[in-house]
């Protein structure tokens, strides 16, 4: 308990820092929010761009703006869009979910792929396929993120028509009811699988092209984990015991080995959600990334925060998720 409560403690502080950083950088972003927001009429009358200011709180110091946004935020309150007019919190709750899902479904792929691929190559170490999948990992790292979501949409969707398009459901079909935002648990909830099975072939082609850098990092640092504890002497002794192949790699390599995969699962997170941005905007798919792009061209503050936010947040939230894991395969660690 002491283990946990210690690193709650160490997220809470994060999670402050992260909106006094998030405040700071967005008011450093050169550029006046009333000259990208008010029309060139409305600019030319110094009282309708002063009523702009007053009611967005921009005429007030910065560290008063600060203690406004903290007092507000404890309240659930991020501000209203200077763009959509509507409270960011009830954009962010629209759009999240969509990231959430498509993120959350390639790092899913990452690990299932990149930590089998790893754990291959480590067992077949200089044979071919250890050769293959260590090309092939370096090329998933290599590739312009954005340049492979062109090349995959031009291929699966307009040359071969293998892939549906973009968005996240036919043009023909409705959503289903909200209950989550993830378009494939609500209709799987809501036993509309016609809309399950399209809401799942719109994510597979933006989910395999964000995981393509994330399935090449993996398989990479799992292989070289596998690698390190496959020479330690704990494991050729299993294997002078006689202990079985799988007993040896499940329990005794596996699990020494997931530490540092962890680790690189956790960051490679941070990057899929950042990764979003060009992917949404080629797939049109209505996530944060694009959100924050529209926020962002347009100076709209409020937005742009509280994209930052979140983004902020989620990382502090996976950090203490890795944190806990390392409790969970290394008892040491609760300890130190």
């Amino acid at each position: 308990m002491r283990f946990l409560a210690r690193r709650l403690a160490v997220s809470v502080l994060l999670a402050v820092g992260v909106t006094l950083v998030t405040f700071v950088l967005t008011n450093m972003v050169p550029g006046d929010p009333a000259t990208a927001n008010l029309g060139q009429q409305a600019l030319s009358n110094p009282a309708i761009v002063q009523q702009f200011r007053e009611e967005h709180g921009l005429d007030k110091p910065l560290p008063v703006q600060y203690a406004t946004y903290m007092g507000d935020l404890v309240r659930g309150d991020l501000g209203e869009s200077q763009q959509s007019h509507r409270p960011v919190a009830d954009d962010l709750r629209e759009f999240v979910p969509a990231t959430f899902e498509l993120a959350g479904t390639a790092l899913l792929v990452s690990l299932l792929v990149g930590v089998a691929f790893g754990v291959i190559a480590a067992l077949r170490r200089d044979r071919l396929v250890d050769q293959f999948l260590r090309v092939t990992s370096l090329a998933g790292v290599s590739v312009p993120t954005f340049w492979l979501a062109l090349l995959a949409f031009y291929l699966f969707f307009f040359k071969f028509g293998l892939a549906p398009g973009s968005g996240r459901l036919s043009p023909t079909m409705s959503p289903p009811p909200r209950t989550t935002g993830l378009y494939t648990v609500d209709a799987a909830l809501a036993g509309q699988w016609d809309v399950f099975a399209s809401a799942a072939g719109h994510l597979v082609l933006p989910a395999l092209v964000l995981a393509a850098y994330t399935i090449g990092l993996l398989t990479r640092f799992t292989r070289s984990a596998v690698l390190e504890v496959l020479g330690q002497d704990y494991v050729r002794a299993a294997r002078a015991k006689g202990l079985p192949g799988r007993t040896v790699l499940f329990r005794y390599t596996l699990r020494a080995a997931l530490v540092p995969v962890i680790t690189v699962a956790g960051l490679a997170f941070g990057s899929l959600l950042s990764g979003t941005v060009l992917v949404e905007a080629i797939y049109a798919w209505p996530g944060i990334g694009e959100y924050a792009y529209k926020s962002a061209t347009t100076l709209d503050l409020p937005a742009v925060m509280g994209v930052g936010l979140v983004v902020g947040v989620i990382y502090v939230v996976v950090n203490l998720v890795v944190d806990m894991l390392y409790g969970v395969i290394d008892p040491r660690v609760r300890h130190t």
